[in-house]
């Protein structure tokens, strides 16, 4: 399904205690398919309790390069006002520092 050039990075971060996403999952998750060779999400997915929160979610992440963490929080901040858009913004933040990470080795 996914090239050999592409990797997976999962984020994570809290969020608030009466948010149903912590409830079911006591965190907060975002796995990213990012391709490697021009640093672009593929794919993405979160915890979430709503398919619809899923799908919008990708649909934020997907074409974005992993790199550009002003513009990806920033269309966050304007488009994704559930419970959990601080915990979306620092998984992305997570995630992107692992890929950074992994680059390095």
């Amino acid at each position: 399904m996914y090239d050999k050039q592409t990797c997976y990075i999962v984020g994570e971060a809290k969020s608030p205690g009466n948010n149903p996403i912590m409830k079911n999952y006591h965190s907060f998750f975002v796995g990213f398919v990012v391709d490697s060779k021009n640093h672009r999400i593929i794919d993405a997915e979160c915890t979430s309790i709503l398919d619809i929160t899923s799908r919008f979610i990708q649909s934020i992440f997907v074409g974005q390069s992993i790199f550009d963490e002003e513009g990806v929080a920033e269309e966050i901040r304007t488009r994704y006002y559930g419970s959990s858009q601080k915990a979306l913004i620092v998984a992305y933040k997570q995630a992107q520092l692992k890929y950074k990470e992994s680059l390095e080795v």
